[in-house]
C-alpha cells in the first residue's frame, strides 16, 4: 500500500496552489522551455531576476525562490540529469534531484510540495524508470519525516505521463 499522501494528477503545475512547487531547471537557472519556461512565464520576471542572484545550481541538487505571481508560495528549482545511458549517475542524480527538493521544502515549512516529471522532457530520461525512481525517492523521504509533509504530488501535463507514474505509485511499497 503507498503512502496516502502522494498522489499524480493531469495537470498544470503553474496552477497548483502547494506550498512549493518543483522545477525542473537547467544549471544556469535562467529559464528554459518546457516546464521552466512555463513556470517562469506565470511567475513573472521577478522570479528571473531572483535567480540571477542564485549563481546557477548542480544537477541533483536544488534551490529554493519565492513563487512571485504562482499560486505557491516557492519555487524549487533542480536541474535535472541528462540522459546518457544510464551509465554515468543518472539515477542517483535524477533522487538527489526530488530529495533536494524535499529538504528544501522541508527547512522552509513547506508542508505541500508538487513535482513535475523531471528529466523525462527535453533531457530525455527514460519516463517509466524516471516516474519509478521519483516516487521510490519520495516515499522514502516521507517515511523519514513522517510528521512533516501533508501531501506530495506529481503533477504530469499530459496522460501518458501520467500513466507512468500511476503504474509506479500502483507498484511502491
Amino acid at each position: 500500500m503507498h503512502d496516502p499522501r502522494i498522489s499524480v494528477i493531469l495537470g498544470d503545475i503553474t496552477t497548483v496552489a502547494a506550498d512549493a512547487i518543483a522545477n525542473a531547471a537547467n544549471t544556469s537557472l535562467l529559464g528554459g522551455g518546457g516546464v521552466d519556461g512555463a513556470i517562469h512565464r506565470a511567475a513573472g520576471p521577478e522570479l528571473l531576476a531572483e535567480c540571477r542572484t542564485l549563481h546557477g545550481c548542480e544537477t541533483g541538487k536544488a534551490k529554493i525562490t519565492k513563487g512571485y505571481h504562482l499560486p505557491a508560495k516557492y519555487v524549487l528549482h533542480t536541474p535535472g540529469p541528462i540522459w546518457r545511458g544510464g551509465g554515468q549517475g543518472e539515477a542517483a542524480l535524477l533522487a538527489g534531484c526530488y530529495r533536494s527538493c524535499l529538504e528544501l521544502a522541508l527547512s522552509h515549512g513547506c508542508r505541500t510540495v508538487a513535482f513535475p516529471s523531471i528529466s523525462t522532457g527535453v533531457y530525455h530520461f527514460p519516463l517509466e524508470l524516471a516516474s519509478a525512481i521519483a516516487v521510490k525517492t519520495v516515499a522514502d523521504v516521507l517515511r523519514e519525516h513522517p510528521e512533516d509533509f501533508d501531501w506530495v504530488c506529481f503533477v504530469c501535463f499530459d496522460p501518458h505521463t501520467k500513466s507512468a507514474y500511476d503504474r509506479a505509485l500502483a507498484s511502491a511499497p
